[in-house]
């Protein structure tokens, strides 16, 4: 095993703006040989995901930066191939936060093994994994729906989105999407089953949203800021609770862009209508995990909820494929298939 050669990506710089793939390095590593009490993974896939483009900045945050030259971070599942560490056999399959690397030793920190009967092993980072626990944790704990609610979405057909609105629906509330293009916008009513999805590309936004959605909003779960939310904000109802998880529309800014909101019309509106905004990292609920794998696993089995994966194949691809999450170019939870099992 350690004559074969992996591959690794590392970040080479920082990003100004919109990432580039210079910005990224792919070098051949030797295959790690785990010493006492730890294990060789091999990644099976590799979840990319928004949060990473706050990674590769170095702009104060709620997590330590990717440093230049080090393996960019990010979520995996691996198969077990040697193991020197205690609850872990060889065969086993992992969730394990390796990087983007095709090998790793780990110590068993940070690493819970996957039960391949409940699901495919790629839902352990989508609609099992940190994207299904955002959306299930952030509506349910902040959003707060009730039935006959009317629950908007941004990034609808995205792998937290897509979610979220169905969580809305199951608990009675009607959900409504916003998405990027007729497509998207045709899979999240068609085959999600919102009752209504908006195409944030389609002009007029704020006049199709607001027929969309005839008594105001009472929950909005953020995850693109910018255009979309000066749209959704005018249409909160008193009480209305926004769940504020991503900002993608800004990710790649150089400067704040320019918007009609203001400070004092914003707080005069949270004040009046007596609205509560908050922000969250999914962190904030790791006692919730159970909860959340056991209510969305029985909801995936029954039918209840549905989801989609957009598949890059190779290590060598998430450079570009991660550049086309932050256009909006993926459909679906994006992953990237590094190896087979077995």
């Amino acid at each position: 095993m350690s004559g074969t050669a992996g591959k690794r990506v590392l970040l080479a710089a920082r990003p100004l703006g919109e990432p580039k793939e210079s910005d990224f390095r792919i070098e051949d590593m030797p295959v790690p040989q785990p010493g006492p009490g730890e294990m060789l993974l091999r990644t099976l896939w590799l979840s990319l995901d928004p949060y990473m483009r706050g990674r590769m900045s170095d702009a104060p945050s709620y997590a330590t930066p990717v440093a230049i030259g080090q393996v960019m971070e990010g979520r995996t599942v691996s198969e077990v191939l040697a193991s020197n560490c205690d609850g872990f056999a060889v065969g086993d399959i992992v969730f394990s936060p390796n990087g983007w690397q095709t090998y790793a030793v780990s110590d068993g920190k940070l690493v819970r093994k996957i039960d391949p009967a409940l699901a495919p092993i790629s839902t352990a980072l989508g609609v099992l994994g940190m994207p299904g626990m955002t959306a299930y944790t952030g509506l349910l704990d902040i959003g707060k729906p009730q039935a006959g609610e009317t629950v908007v979405v941004s990034a609808a057909s995205g792998a937290v989105g897509s979610l979220v609105g169905q969580i809305a629906r199951i608990k009675g509330a009607r959900a409504v999407g916003i998405a990027g293009g007729p497509d998207k916008c045709r899979y999240v009513v068609e085959q999600l089953g919102f009752d209504a999805c908006v195409d944030h590309r389609g002009g007029d936004l704020p006049a199709r949203l607001k027929a969309a959605c005839p008594k105001g909003i009472d929950v909005y779960f953020e995850n693109v800021g910018g255009s979309v939310f000066e749209a959704v904000f005018p249409l909160l109802n008193n009480f209305a609770r926004v769940p504020v998880c991503g900002q993608i529309a800004t990710y790649n800014a150089t400067e704040m862009p320019a918007g009609e909101l203001r400070t004092s019309a914003v707080t005069r509106a949270i004040l009046t209508k007596r609205l509560t905004l908050r922000g969250f990292i999914v962190s904030d609920f790791a006692a919730r995990h159970g909860v959340f794998l056991r209510a969305v696993s029985a909801w995936l089995r029954e039918g209840r909820i549905k989801y989609r994966e957009d598949v890059a194949d190779g290590i060598e691809k998430a450079p570009r494929a991660l550049i086309g999450l932050l256009r909006g170019e993926n459909f679906g939870k994006l992953l990237v298939r590094v190896a087979r099992a077995g």
